[in-house]
């Protein structure tokens, strides 16, 4: 098995972009992040991240994307320039809150389900107000205590 550095990943000259990371409190179909939202930015290489303008971290709260392997305190970085199709885990705005959700498509009936056996898959239809408003293209998890981390 080969070693590698941590300089690798990140080579001399790859663009770095900045990516919002959104505060916990938004609107259904809020169209772009007002400063007022906002908790900081991440920095990333441009080939994670290749659509700066429509990319936004957001961090996850809940374990109902657990199967998927989101967990709580995770921060999700979403592209919404990315078509969501089925099976994609989206940030979708249901009556007003923003949720992170897998997108299952069954015949001409898209429904949101949470990843998380416990907890039941719902129409879109079923909710009053209802947008996709991104893909999730990856998420980042700590693996050390986080008690003296800024957040």
């Amino acid at each position: 098995m080969g070693l590698f550095r941590v300089s690798e990943l990140v080579r001399e000259g790859d663009n770095l972009v900045r990516i919002p990371i959104m505060g916990q409190a938004l609107c259904a179909g809020f169209p772009s992040p007002a400063d007022d939202f906002l908790e900081g930015a991440l920095e990333l290489p441009r080939w994670l991240a290749p659509n700066p303008p429509a990319t936004f971290a957001w961090n996850i709260s809940g374990d109902s994307m657990r199967a998927a392997g989101i967990f709580d305190r995770d921060l999700a970085v979403v592209d919404r320039s990315l078509k969501a199709g089925n099976g994609s885990v989206v940030v979708a705005a249901i009556d007003g809150e923003m949720s992170v959700k897998r997108l299952r498509i069954e015949g001409s009936v898209a429904r949101l389900a949470f990843e998380n056996p416990d907890l039941p898959t719902f129409a879109v239809q079923e909710a009053a107000e209802g947008e996709i408003w991104g893909v999730v293209r990856f998420s980042i998890r700590w693996h050390i205590a986080r008690a003296g981390l800024v957040r």
